[in-house]
């Protein structure tokens, strides 16, 4: 057996491809076989008990009828009533009534969404319920065959979805978080100015959330897997950052420095484009309180000196252009009207 590691890929947790309406990727997972073959078991279950109940009734119902009013006739048309009910009733009216969930999928916490992240709607629904009775489950049209196909359509699929999923343009997703994380340790103050110098250009988002969700993670994970996964996440980190770290300390040290300098950047980042927008269009950029929105300064590099700040002096009028009134011309920092300040 070779003991080389194997190169390491992110985890695919945020990979329903979900895009919410302000074109932010939504971290939600999608489901795949296991959890949705288990919430059919329990909706088999639900729906053989109504199919009981729902024959007891309907026996009841008949056996107060005078005899001779029922036929065969009579008995094969509410039998098929009763199965359509069942089969393709019980999925619509829960999907629409219970925001896309069964009793089953909301045991296991699924739901029924469309692919751009939208409810699922009435035509959706009705078309995977009518194309899985035809050709998954029960799969009225060539029973075995049509089982193979679904299976392998969902095992081949990047998003778990089977054939009912492709036709309606649905998809089906988890609504309950895997495990609860910790907070991002924090950057070491050994480590600041290293960070501060690193080149993260190459470092792209899908290695970053890997390093986050390890971090977050770790204490979940038992030696020598944690340690081992560490080493391996800070060669794939070490590999498209530069300068390399000072040496001496724990690789999720070094994770959590460069995702602090990656969040600190990304932060400055985002405050320059609002004083931007603000300077552009100042109703924009206006907070509650009034306050001008400033970006925080960078820290400057170790061992430069920063500038003194600048002092303040007197306003200065500029002078007026030629040809124009004295009194129309404005003052920095002034309302001026015709005529008066």
């Amino acid at each position: 057996m070779s003991t080389s590691l194997r190169p390491w890929s992110a985890p695919a947790w945020g990979d329903a491809g979900l895009v919410s309406g302000e074109a932010v990727e939504l971290d939600v997972r999608a489901a795949r076989i296991g959890s949705r073959v288990l919430a059919l078991l329990l909706d088999v279950l639900l729906q053989l008990v109504l199919g009981l109940l729902l024959a007891a009734l309907v026996a009841v119902a008949l056996a107060a009828l005078p005899y001779g009013v029922i036929d065969a006739a009579l008995e094969r048309a509410l039998f098929t009533i009763g199965l359509v009910l069942l089969l393709v009733g019980y999925p619509v009216c829960f999907e629409r009534l219970n925001h896309g969930r069964t009793p089953g999928k909301a045991a296991v916490g699924l739901r029924v969404v469309s692919v751009d992240g939208a409810p699922v709607g009435l035509r959706q629904s009705l078309t995977r319920a009518l194309v899985g009775v035809a050709v998954e489950w029960p799969g009225l049209v060539l029973p075995l065959l049509s089982w193979v196909a679904g299976v392998t359509v969902m095992l081949s699929d990047t998003r778990g979805r089977r054939l009912g999923d492709l036709v309606a343009g649905t998809l089906v997703v988890h609504t309950r978080a895997a495990t609860r994380w910790r907070p991002t340790p924090a950057t070491v103050p050994a480590l600041a100015g290293w960070a501060y110098t690193l080149d993260l250009s190459r470092l792209d988002a899908g290695l970053a959330l890997a390093a986050r969700q390890y971090l977050t993670r770790s204490h979940q994970f038992a030696e020598p897997a944690r340690g081992d996964l560490g080493r391996r996440l800070w060669r794939e980190v070490a590999a498209v950052t530069a300068p390399p770290p000072p040496p001496g300390l724990p690789e999720p040290i070094y994770l959590a420095a460069v995702l602090g300098e990656r969040h600190r950047r990304a932060r400055h980042r985002l405050a320059s484009e609002r004083v931007l927008a603000a300077a552009v269009w100042p109703q924009l950029g206006a907070n509650r309180s009034d306050e001008p929105v400033t970006a925080p300064p960078a820290p400057p590099p170790t061992g430069v000196e920063p500038p003194p700040p600048a002092q303040a002096g007197p306003r200065v009028r500029p002078p007026a252009p030629a040809g124009t009134d004295a009194e129309m011309v404005p003052v920095a920092g002034t309302e001026w009207t015709a005529g008066r300040p």
